[in-house]
């Protein structure tokens, strides 16, 4: 039984996965940034921000590297060297802070939990696996499983359906402004816990907003819900 001062108005929470539970979006930029650079271009946050939150959707950052160059590029061979440049980096991150803890503290109280996300089934596994959170989770829902990626709420609507609730009675945890909208569309509420890459986008559609899940308990994420 969870012993919490606070009742839990929730019967189930959706995560997000890159970017909210490992931070996996700064190395992913670093690597096209990179990348770009060798090709005679820079890639602003204001053209990746279209990207984050989309998994393989980086046409916006082609669309924008190409017209700068003047030529079309190979985009999967790019995608193939930034996932080779990102890979080392990226196995090595731990969780966000806070966010095993919030997990935790989410099982314990008796909810249910499902990842939402928009990169493939075989990367968020591996993390959540490598990490030790798997089993934390009743249902991973990742691109491989739908026709379209968030900001199609897609995803979220796969996660509800393998939980057994209702919209209303779940929650999302995201960090990026197209996870929100993907939330917010299939009828969630939504909680905002933006990394240093997408702290200073609009995420100002999400019902709540927090500034780290250091240090935060299921109680203060409830109570900024209500």
């Amino acid at each position: 039984m969870y012993n919490g001062r606070v009742s839990i108005p929730f019967r189930a929470i959706v995560f997000d996965f890159d970017g909210l539970i490992v931070d996996t979006e700064q190395p992913i930029y670093e690597a096209y940034s990179t990348i770009f650079a060798e090709l005679g271009a820079t890639l602003p946050l204001s053209v990746w921000q279209d990207v984050i939150g989309q998994g393989a959707g980086t046409d916006a950052a082609f669309i924008h590297l190409e017209g700068i160059i003047g030529r079309e590029v190979d985009r999967e061979a790019i995608r193939a060297e930034a996932r080779a440049m990102r890979r080392d980096v990226t196995l090595m991150l731990p969780p966000r802070d806070g966010a095993a803890e919030l997990i935790a503290e989410a099982k314990q109280a008796g909810l249910a939990l499902a990842v939402a996300s928009s990169s493939t089934s075989a990367w968020v596994n591996g993390h959540l696996d490598r990490l030790g959170l798997l089993s934390s989770f009743d249902a991973v829902c990742t691109r491989d499983e739908v026709e379209r990626a968030k900001p199609d709420p897609a995803l979220y609507c796969l996660a509800l359906e393998r939980l057994g609730v209702e919209p209303h009675e779940a929650f999302a945890i995201e960090d990026s402004p197209h996870g929100v909208t993907a939330a917010k569309a299939a009828g969630l509420r939504c909680v905002a816990a933006p990394n240093p890459l997408t702290a200073s986008m609009d995420l100002g559609h999400a019902d709540c907003l927090l500034p780290s899940m250091a240090g935060v308990s299921l109680a203060d994420v409830v109570a900024g819900l209500s």
